[in-house]
C-alpha cells in the first residue's frame, strides 16, 4: 500500500542470521517461533473504548488520498480506533453523515523499527466492495528517502471484491505501485477472509522476505528476485495497520457495500528468528 506519511528511524532489532536464500512452495508448514524468541508484542489488553498505547502507535490523519485516490479522512477519534475490552484492537471505517468516509491508520513509526525477524499479527478483516484493510511496513528512513527507495514490505493486503485472496508485496526502486514483487494466497476452502482471524506473518531475514498464513508459507523473494533493481529489506521498518476505502486498486464502494467495517487484531508480535 503505497504512503504519503513522515518517518525518521529509532532501531527496535530482531536479530536474524544470514542464510542463503531458498524458495518456499504454498502450503509448506513455517516454524512457529517459541514464546523464547518473542521480541516484542502488542496483545491489546486494556479496557473497552481506550487508546491504542501511545508508546507503541502514532495515530497519522488526513483526508489527501494517501497516493492511492482513496476516499476516508483518518482520524485519531475513538470511534475509529479503540480497544474493545476484550483484547482486540478495532480499526473501523464509517460512512458519517455528510456521506464521507472515516478510518484510523496507525504506525510504530519511531517506537517500534525491528530489523529481520518474524512480524505477525493475528487480525480479523473487514468486508465490501471498497474496502482495503493491510498490514504492512515502510522504511525507517522515509520520508528522507522518498518512496518506493526507502523500501514496503505488504504482509497483507485484501480488497473487499476479493474476499477469498491476501497479497504479499515488496515495492522498491524499480518494482513498485503497479509492478511490484507480488504474489497471492487463497483462502484453502475458498471462504471469506472476513469470517474469522488469521494469522499473517512474514519471516524476515538478511536477503530474503517469506510470507506465511495461518504457518502455511505461500511465496518467498529474495535479492536475486529484484530484476536487478536494489534490495533495501536489510535495515530498519515500522509497522503500519490501516483500512482504507477506495482508491485505485480496490475500486469505490457500491451500493452493496455496509457500513461500518471493522479491521480486529488480536496482536501484533516481532520474534527473533535465531
Amino acid at each position: 500500500m503505497r504512503t504519503l506519511t513522515s518517518a525518521t528511524a529509532v532501531l527496535l532489532t530482531a536479530a536474524a542470521l544470514l542464510h542463503s536464500p531458498t524458495s518456499v512452495s504454498a502450503e509448506t508448514e513455517a516454524p512457529t517461533p517459541s514464546a523464547a524468541a518473542l521480541v516484542w508484542s502488542d496483545e491489546f489488553d486494556g479496557p473497552a473504548g481506550a487508546a491504542p498505547d501511545p508508546a507503541h502507535w502514532n495515530h497519522e490523519t488526513g483526508d489527501h488520498g494517501w497516493g492511492n485516490n482513496e476516499l476516508q479522512n483518518y482520524t485519531d477519534s475513538r470511534a475509529n480506533s479503540a480497544l474493545d475490552g476484550n483484547g482486540n484492537l478495532v480499526i473501523t471505517a464509517r460512512q458519517e453523515a455528510n456521506g464521507s468516509y472515516t478510518s484510523a491508520r496507525l504506525t510504530t513509526q519511531n517506537k517500534v523499527q525491528p530489523q529481520y525477524g518474524r512480524v505477525e499479527a493475528r487480525i480479523q478483516i473487514p468486508r465490501g466492495q471498497g474496502i482495503w484493510p493491510a498490514f504492512w511496513m515502510l522504511g525507517a528512513d522515509f520520508p528522507q528517502t522518498p518512496w518506493p527507495d526507502s523500501g514496503e514490505i505488504d504482509i497483507m493486503e485484501n480488497i473487499g471484491r476479493e474476499p477469498h485472496l491476501v497479497h504479499g508485496s515488496l515495492h522498491g526502486p524499480g518494482y513498485s505501485g503497479g509492478n511490484p514483487l507480488t504474489g497471492s494466497y487463497m483462502h484453502p476452502q475458498g471462504w471469506s477472509f472476513a469470517d474469522d482471524f488469521h494469522v499473517f506473518a512474514v519471516d524476515w531475514r538478511p536477503g530474503s522476505v517469506t510470507w506465511s498464513v495461518n504457518g502455511n508459507a505461500y511465496q518467498t523473494y529474495t535479492w536475486e528476485d529484484t530484476r536487478g533493481n536494489p534490495w533495501v529489506y536489510d535495515q530498519p521498518f515500522f509497522m503500519i495497520l490501516n483500512v482504507a476505502v477506495g482508491g485505485d486498486w480496490p475500486g469505490y464502494p457500491d451500493g452493496g457495500t455496509q457500513l461500518p467495517q471493522e479491521m480486529r487484531v488480536d496482536y501484533v508480535r516481532v520474534y527473533s528468528l535465531d
